[in-house]
């Protein structure tokens, strides 16, 4: 007789152990260290998620896998492969420049933010995050998807009498909770169907469900996808997205819209091409229209901006992660058409990495402007150069990127490998809409630019770089930097490994 206890591969699990360990001392160590020490808990913080990445190093030479079903060990929970390891990278550095730009906001609004509770549940998401493309069963995926959601509920809400933030925290919650409770529906739809909430077994078996069960199966497999679409702010379910970045704090916006993304996107590639290639029919021509939806939309309505408006700047980046999350799309859509399905998940995996270094940076910049100008407006900006020349170079190159101009060649490399899969899947009106969409992006990209260097009204502010700020942008203009001049590590480093 087999035994029924497992042994664990602590080394395979550690990057998301390791963040939820820092995670429970920090909130122990609030309740002994007084008011005036409670800055080291951002830098344990800060050292706990540096430690959870370096952690990824050990897991690179060979695939890895735990909690395995008794007596067949290639159906396991936890797999950390290629795909894993690029997506925990993405989500534990990301959460790594949050977490620099949070200790200077915590210390500028210390009043407001309680910082033991905010590095707790900080902490607490970035773990889920980090457990989330590990999964290789729905429950797994479902708790961790939650263990990264509900923390950012309370992080978004955090600030003691902002009322801003409180309704930006309801929404964030009501629409979450709403594609939770959807995608469980539809989960339980095709665990009903197919009687395994393990990936590759649900892959197997869907194809030979019984006749009189095929009809809830399909029934599963869009609602499972429509409560991902939530979670991708993918068009019509985005609404909340601009009201929430507005009202949390910019660290908080930034962390979702960078490791918010990553979950949702890795999440749904698993449900997709793991688990329900022979609906490929079905999610395929969804994806496809959700894409061409999501861009369009996105990118109106940053265009539509108006400079002077409160908090514009954030509204902008939040309208434009809309229209990224479009791109984001395209390939995923693609592998449902694509002979080589694991090519096109690299395009998405790709392009996430360009986006994540790229528009954490920008966010950076908008923490430093935000510092001096509390309504954050995108008029704020003009000028910036006279100021701070170095800030206004990164940010100016960090939105080339996102437009994919020159000298920003990643952010042109990532579109063309998303154009490129959409191409090659036959999807060729996708590819013209992304095209028609770039081309939008490129107004309202460039004229923020320009704004950048032209002559200040007034006084130019000067803005103080604080050391945490600084090193974030230090990171982030570095890896951009980097990637620019040599954009083919990229496409080396994002194979997938899922097949």
């Amino acid at each position: 007789m087999s035994s029924l206890v497992q042994s664990v591969d602590w080394l395979a699990i550690a990057p998301p152990t390791i963040t939820a360990v820092v995670g429970l001392v920090v909130l122990v160590a609030d309740l002994f260290v007084s008011e005036t020490r409670k800055p080291l808990l951002g830098w344990l913080s800060v050292a706990g998620l540096a430690a959870a990445t370096l952690m990824l190093l050990p897991l690179l030479d060979a695939d890895r896998s735990t909690f395995c079903l008794v007596g067949d060990e290639g159906v396991c929970s936890y797999t950390a492969d290629r795909f894993t390891l690029v997506i925990q990278f993405l989500v534990l550095g990301g959460a790594l420049l949050a977490a620099l730009l949070s200790v200077t906001a915590l210390k500028d609004d210390s009043k407001r933010l309680p910082e033991g509770e905010y590095w707790f549940l900080f902490l607490s998401s970035a773990a889920g995050a980090a457990l989330l493309p590990a999964s290789r069963d729905l429950a797994t995926l479902v708790v961790a998807l939650e263990v990264a959601s509900l923390p950012a509920f309370a992080l978004v809400g955090l600030r003691h009498g902002d009322r801003k933030s409180s309704e930006a925290a309801l929404k964030f919650f009501l629409s979450s909770v709403t594609a939770t409770a959807v995608s469980l529906l539809g989960i339980s739809f095709v665990y009903a169907a197919t009687g395994t909430l393990h990936l590759t077994l649900v892959a197997e078996r869907v194809q030979n469900v019984d006749g009189q069960l095929h009809t809830l199966t399909q029934t599963g497999v869009v609602l499972t996808l429509v409560g991902f679409a939530f979670k991708t702010a993918a068009v019509p379910f985005h609404f909340w997205v601009p009201d929430t970045y507005v009202g949390a704090p910019l660290p908080i916006a930034a962390y979702l819209s960078v490791i918010g993304k990553a979950v949702g996107f890795s999440g749904l590639i698993l449900v997709t091409v793991v688990a329900l290639p022979s609906y490929a029919h079905v999610w395929g021509p969804a994806l496809a229209v959700l894409a061409a939806l999501t861009m369009t939309v996105g990118n109106v309505g940053a265009l539509a901006q108006q400079a002077t408006r409160a908090y514009s700047a954030v509204r902008l980046l939040a309208w434009s992660s809309v229209g990224q999350a479009g791109y984001l799309l395209v390939p995923i859509a693609a592998a449902a058409y694509s002979g080589d399905a694991e090519k096109s998940i690299g395009s998405t995996v790709a392009y996430a990495l360009m986006y994540g270094a790229v528009n954490l940076g920008a966010f950076a910049v908008a923490a430093l402007v935000g510092r001096a100008h509390r309504l954050n407006r995108v008029a704020d900006y003009r000028g910036l150069y006279a100021a701070s020349p170095l800030s206004a170079l990164l940010l100016g190159f960090f939105l080339l990127c996102l437009a994919g101009l020159p000298p920003g060649i990643i952010g042109l490399f990532a579109k063309v490998t998303v154009f490129s899969a959409a191409v090659d899947a036959g999807l060729g009106w996708l590819a013209v809409v992304m095209a028609v969409n770039v081309v939008i992006a490129l107004v309202y990209y460039l004229r923020w630019t320009a704004l950048l260097f032209r002559a200040p009204e007034g006084e130019p502010v000067k803005h103080r770089l604080p050391a945490p700020l600084t090193a974030a942008l230090a990171l982030t203009g570095v890896l951009g930097i980097a990637l620019s001049g040599a954009p083919q590590l990229v496409l080396r480093f994002t194979g997938t490994g899922l097949f």
